[in-house]
């Protein structure tokens, strides 16, 4: 019996990997995790957009490994800070900030403002060692309530108030926040298409990988 190609989750998060593997399970495809090899280097997300952030993981992963790599990049965006924190909302007030801390830091600068319209945005890059990548995004909006909220969710889910459901993010079930929130929509989109991304990594990989023994 031959074994079934692998897609390599750019991420040591057994959450991340497990979504990744409910989402897929119809599909012939191994999901894995950085966490299933060994030790490779830290990639440093430098880029300005969620795009670039989001493609240089999932390349530099497919290069080191020799597999298609997915990764995302994801963070909340605010009006009145001008996008603020944006792709910095992971390290928004240091490195060694938690989340509590990052939410206490946002709330403080919004301090006082009546505009508190914010966006979590999401994106998904699928790259192949040799480069090329496809690129899936979503995005869901709100406002930045006054004071935190709920206590599911993690990073900024308890000061994002989502109108439509009159909650936090915090205050949703998982099931809510999936059907709504932006990573959501990013991996329904790519979930939507699979069939047709399986062709393109046939396409992009060698005819002697695993990818192209069902061809």
């Amino acid at each position: 019996m031959r074994k079934l190609p692998i897609l390599v989750m750019a991420t040591r998060n057994p959450g991340k990997t497990a979504e990744i593997r409910e989402l897929l399970q119809e599909f012939p495809v191994e999901i894995r995790s950085l966490s299933d090899f060994g030790p490779i280097p830290e990639v440093e997300e430098d880029g300005d957009t969620f795009d670039a952030n989001a493609y240089k993981k999932a390349s530099f992963t497919a290069r080191v490994l020799g597999f298609p790599a997915i990764a995302d990049d994801s963070g909340i965006a605010v009006d009145a800070l001008n996008g603020a924190p944006g792709v910095h909302s992971a390290r928004y007030g240091g490195e060694s900030a938690s989340d509590e801390d990052r939410r206490r830091k946002l709330l403080a600068e919004m301090e006082g403002r009546t505009h508190r319209k914010a966006a979590f945005e999401c994106v998904i890059s699928l790259a192949v060692p040799s480069g090329p990548a496809l690129t899936y995004e979503g995005r869901c909006e709100g406002v930045l309530a006054e004071a935190p909220a709920g206590a599911n969710g993690f990073g900024y889910d308890p000061i994002f108030y989502y109108p439509p459901l009159q909650k936090t993010f915090a205050e949703l079930t998982r099931e809510e926040k999936s059907r709504v929130s932006h990573r959501g929509k990013a991996l329904r989109e790519l979930r939507g298409e699979f069939d047709k991304v399986l062709q393109w990594i046939r396409k992009h990989m060698p005819p002697e990988d695993p990818w192209n023994w069902e061809k």
